[in-house]
């Protein structure tokens, strides 16, 4: 299997692994040594799309050779784009949505036949609570604990794609933390379209601040991290209960995607600069040490020269630890596909790179403020004479790191103290001293 996209769609592939194992399926690590070749894909924005459609065709000079037998493609672009994939890519034997997941032994066993398959059942019947193969570093997990959106962002499919917010029960999610903490499992990486909404629609409130208090019981998790908090869903049991547990990192992905009033509006988000600042002053405050983590998009249609500036502005008051960005990609189906005043590519690229270096200038006092401090690290690896680990305010695979020298030798996965004695760039260096 190759996974594209987001950690939630390398979920989706941990369980249709898992089903193919359990079928009797050898899971290989190399195209040449598979019969199937299953590719995972990313249907978010057009560069996801573009990723998608390359690997689709670098997989088929494989089965063209007649090294493989057979393709099967699944994951948002095979939901979004049905009939078009089995139309323009012959070579494909099967395309199924994401509620097909669950059939997939058959999916595969047809291919094989040289059968064609094209099945798009409805997306409520995705697998939430499965067995998965887990393919993430043996000392860390994803943990999905919902699926689909019912935000309706002007430029996002994924409501479309994935189908309505689909919350899993708190129990099912205890019990997987569980077992991925039997298997050696340190950290969790909590994973939604959209966390701070789990629960409402099977419980009728917000439930993440309930959610994390039965997860930080778990005996061998020691840390849990937070992605994709909404800024309007989050509430104060929620940061109470961040900054009362020492397994809670202190450490929040709050994907903003703007700052300015009009441009959020626009895009159908709510909130503005006044408003972020406010929540972030009282998360500050309330949860000491606290990392963040945003994304933003430039280029929105209409985003004035002032509106920008009014982004870079915010971003220099709030200064953020840890900041990404992308240029705003026109998707069929959306309300901000048809908008007037598209700006062009040129000045999307850059304000994206002014934007970006406007962090980087803030990445460098945070990450010289840090010299001389001393930080819980886990070692993630090994390479060279230097190991590869993060404290608290790095995620893994998004973030940078700290490369770490140690007189003795350092166990992947474990953690260790760590002070830090200077920077390169986005990475911070470090020497154990314990």
């Amino acid at each position: 299997m190759i996974s594209l996209g987001c950690p939630k769609n390398q979920v989706d592939g941990e369980i249709i692994l898992s089903k193919l194992k359990n079928a009797g399926f050898e899971i290989v690590s190399s195209i040449e040594d598979s019969d199937v070749m299953i590719i995972n894909t990313c249907g978010f924005i057009e560069s996801a799309k573009q990723e998608a459609i390359e690997t689709i065709l670098e997989v088929a000079e494989y089965k063209n050779a007649g090294l493989i037998k057979a393709i099967v493609v699944t994951g948002c672009l095979a939901e979004r784009y049905q009939d078009e994939i089995i139309k323009e890519m012959p070579e494909v034997d099967a395309v199924v949505g994401i509620g097909a997941n669950s059939d997939i032994v058959k999916v595969c066993q047809k291919a094989l036949l040289g059968l064609t398959t094209a099945v798009f059942p409805d997306k409520c019947y995705l697998p939430l609570d499965d067995e998965r193969l887990v393919s993430t570093p043996s000392h860390w997990a994803y943990l999905k604990i919902s699926d689909g959106c019912d935000n309706r962002c002007s430029y996002c499919a994924i409501p479309s794609i994935r189908g309505r917010f689909r919350s899993r029960k708190i129990e099912d999610i205890v019990s997987e933390a569980k077992t991925l903490a039997s298997y050696g499992v340190k950290e969790l990486i909590l994973i939604a379209q959209d966390t701070t909404k789990y629960g409402q629609d099977i419980y009728g409130e917000y439930k993440l601040d309930a959610l994390l208090q039965e997860l930080v019981e778990i005996d061998g998790i020691e840390w849990i991290r937070l992605y994709y908090c909404y800024p309007e869903r989050i509430t104060d049991s929620l940061i109470e209960v961040i900054a009362n547990n020492d397994k809670i990192c202190k450490y929040i992905d709050i994907p903003l995607q703007h700052a300015d009033g009009e441009v959020l509006k626009n895009m159908n988000r709510a909130g503005d600069s006044g408003s972020y600042k406010k929540l972030i002053e009282k998360m500050r405050k309330d949860i000491p040490d606290l990392a963040l983590r945003t994304t933003f998009m430039v280029g929105f249609p209409g985003e004035t020269d002032e509106q920008f500036e009014n982004l870079c502005n915010f971003v220099n008051d709030i200064q953020f630890d840890k900041m990404g960005s992308f240029t705003f990609s026109p998707e069929e189906d959306t309300p901000a596909y048809d908008m007037e005043n598209q700006i062009d590519e040129d000045t999307k690229l850059r304000r994206q790179e002014v934007l970006m270096d406007t962090q980087y200038t803030i990445t460098e006092k945070i990450n010289k403020s840090r010299i001389n401090k001393k930080y819980r690290v886990i070692i993630d690896g090994f390479d060279g004479d230097k190991y590869t680990g993060r404290a608290y305010f790095d995620s893994p695979e998004i973030d940078s790191g700290i490369i770490i020298s140690s007189d003795k030798e350092l166990k992947i996965g474990e953690f260790y103290e760590v002070i830090i004695t200077d920077f390169d760039g986005y990475d911070l260096k470090g020497k154990c001293v314990n």
